[in-house]
C-alpha cells in the first residue's frame, strides 16, 4: 500500500505508511490517502472477536509490505483495551459509544493507534509532535504519548489549544499532564491554532523542524483506526438488525466522518451518511449550494466542532473529485485558497447519500432535555447535534435503521449538560484522576512567531 498526496494526485511522489506516519504532512503540503482503498469482504470479519481482532483484520491492507505490518495485531491490542459499545437508542436508531477510552472522547481511538505506531517505529530518534485543538483531541494526544507509557521515550508533545474556548475538565486534560507534554494557551481560536501548527511545518527554519510531526486528524494514523470502527459498527448493525446502516457524525474537522466515508468506500454495509455540525457551517453551505467557503469560526456549546476551515475537507474532495475523474489537483489547490466552486464533481456524487445540517446552541440544549426525559440518555452537546438531526428527518427516512454517533463523554461537559437535566453526571475514574493534578500552560500571542518562541523556550525546559 503506498500513500500520495491529496494536491499532487496519482503522479505524484508515492510514500510508504511508515513515511506518510512520520511526516505527517506531504511535502507539497496536502495531506496523506491510500492510493488505493481495498475492498473488504465485511462478511467474513469475525464481529464476536472484538474490536481490536477486527481492527487488525481491517487495517492489514493499509500495513502490507511496511515494516511495521508484523506489528500490527500487537498495536491494535494495545491502542484499543477498551469497549466499543452500539446500544439502542429508539425504534429506528442505535447509538454508538466512542468516549469509553482513558480521555472519554473518540479522539483516543486514532492518538492511541498513533502512538502505538511510532514508538515502534526503527530508528525514530527524537519527535515533536505538534497537535492543535479545539478540546478534546489534545487530551487524547497528551495521554496517549505521555511519558508515564512504555516505549514513549524521545516523544515531545506541543498541544495548542483556544484561550478560554475549550471547557473547564477538557483544559485539565489539555494542561495537567507535565513531563514530556507542554499546553499553549492561543489567543485566538482553533482555526488560528491549526493555522500555527501548519505554519510550523512549512517553516524550514523551525526549530527541530526535522524533528517534526503530526497527531491530529491530518496524520493519516488518525484516520485509519476511524475506518475500523465503521465496518465494526455497520457489520454488526447489519447483523442484528438486517438493515444496511444510515450513519449521522457530529463534524467539526471532517477527521470522524471521513473514518465513515472511507468505510463505505472499503464495501462497509452503509447507507446515508449525515454530518451534523454546530453554528459553524461551512460544511452545510457546501452541501446546500457545491460551494466551499471557509468561514472564521464562531464558539458553541459544542466547543470540539468549532471549526471553520475543516482540514479534512481536501480527503473528502479528493476522493470524490476523483471518483468523477475530476481534476482533483485543480479542486483541492483552489479549495485550500478558499472559495471554490465545486458543484461538479465531489458535490454531485455526495448529495446522492450524503447531507447536512446545523444545529443551534439552543437547540443543542433542548435536544439534551428532550433525550434525557424520552429516551434516557445522556448526551454531551457534540452527540446532542447528532440525535437532533434524527429527529428532523424527514418521515419515509427514520425507519430506514441509523446510528449515531457519541462522541464524548458527558462528564466532561458538566456545566452545560447538569444543569439541563437536573442531576449531577456520573464521572468515570480516569477524569477524576486527571482532575486532581496541578495545570501548567503558557499563554501565547495567534502567530508563528509567538509559538516559536515559547516552543523553543519549553525544548530548553525539557533538556
Amino acid at each position: 500500500m503506498k500513500f500520495i498526496s491529496t494536491r499532487s494526485g496519482n503522479a505524484g511522489s508515492e510514500f510508504s505508511l511508515s513515511e506518510a506516519l512520520e511526516l505527517g504532512l506531504a511535502p507539497d503540503g496536502g495531506l496523506f490517502v491510500p492510493q488505493a482503498l481495498p475492498r473488504l469482504a465485511t462478511q467474513q470479519l469475525e464481529i464476536d472477536a472484538g474490536f481490536s481482532r477486527v481492527a487488525a483484520r481491517v487495517l492489514a491492507p493499509f500495513f502490507a509490505n511496511d515494516s511495521l505490518v508484523s506489528h500490527l495485531p500487537a498495536i491494535c491490542e494495545e491502542a484499543f483495551d477498551f469497549p466499543v459499545l452500539l446500544k439502542r437508542f429508539d425504534d429506528h436508531a442505535s447509538i454508538l459509544e466512542l468516549f469509553h477510552g482513558p480521555t472519554l472522547a473518540f479522539k483516543d481511538f486514532g492518538a492511541r493507534f498513533l502512538a502505538a505506531v511510532m514508538a515502534r517505529m526503527q530508528g525514530r530518534g527524537e519527535k515533536n509532535i505538534l497537535v492543535a485543538t479545539s478540546g478534546d483531541t489534545g487530551g487524547a494526544v497528551a495521554a496517549a504519548f505521555h511519558a508515564a507509557h512504555a516505549g514513549r521515550r524521545g516523544f515531545r508533545v506541543s498541544v495548542l489549544f483556544p484561550l478560554g474556548k475549550v471547557a473547564s475538565r477538557q483544559q485539565h486534560q489539555l494542561t495537567a499532564w507535565g513531563g514530556n507534554v507542554q499546553a499553549f494557551a492561543v489567543k485566538g481560536s482553533f482555526d488560528d491554532c491549526q493555522r500555527i501548527v501548519k505554519e510550523a511545518f512549512a517553516d524550514r527554519d523551525f526549530p527541530r523542524r526535522e524533528t517534526l510531526t503530526s497527531a491530529n486528524s491530518i496524520n493519516i494514523g488518525r484516520l485509519l483506526p476511524q475506518m475500523a470502527y465503521y465496518i465494526y459498527a455497520a457489520e454488526k448493525y447489519f447483523r442484528e438488525s438486517g438493515k444496511t446502516a444510515n450513519v449521522i457524525i457530529p463534524a467539526g474537522n471532517l477527521g470522524n466522518a471521513m473514518g465513515a466515508f472511507y468505510a463505505k468506500e472499503m464495501g462497509a454495509p452503509i447507507g446515508k451518511i449525515g454530518l451534523a455540525t454546530n453554528a459553524n457551517r461551512p460544511i452545510p453551505d457546501f452541501f446546500q449550494s457545491g460551494r466551499w467557503q471557509p468561514q472564521p469560526s464562531i464558539p458553541t456549546l459544542a466547543n470540539a466542532m468549532d471549526v471553520g476551515n475543516p482540514s479534512n475537507i481536501e480527503r473528502l474532495f479528493h476522493l470524490y473529485s476523483a471518483k468523477d475523474a475530476a481534476n482533483d489537483v485543480a479542486n483541492n489547490a483552489a479549495a485550500h485558497a478558499g472559495g471554490t466552486d465545486l458543484a461538479g464533481a465531489a458535490h454531485a456524487i455526495l448529495r446522492r447519500f450524503s447531507f447536512s445540517r446545523s444545529v443551534a446552541d439552543e437547540e443543542i440544549r433542548k435536544e439534551i432535555r428532550r433525550a434525557f426525559e424520552h429516551e434516557k440518555v445522556i448526551l454531551c452537546p457534540h452527540t446532542a447535534t447528532a440525535s437532533y438531526l434524527y429527529r428532523h428527518l424527514p418521515n419515509d427516512l427514520r425507519p430506514l435503521g441509523w446510528i449515531l454517533v457519541a462522541t464524548a463523554h458527558p462528564a466532561k461537559f458538566e456545566t452545560i449538560v447538569e444543569p439541563l437535566i437536573g442531576q449531577a453526571v456520573d464521572v468515570p475514574r480516569a477524569l477524576t484522576e486527571i482532575l486532581q493534578r496541578q495545570e501548567s500552560f503558557k499563554i501565547i500571542e495567534p502567530d508563528l512567531a509567538s509559538f516559536r518562541s515559547a516552543f523553543e523556550r519549553s525544548l530548553e525546559v525539557l533538556q
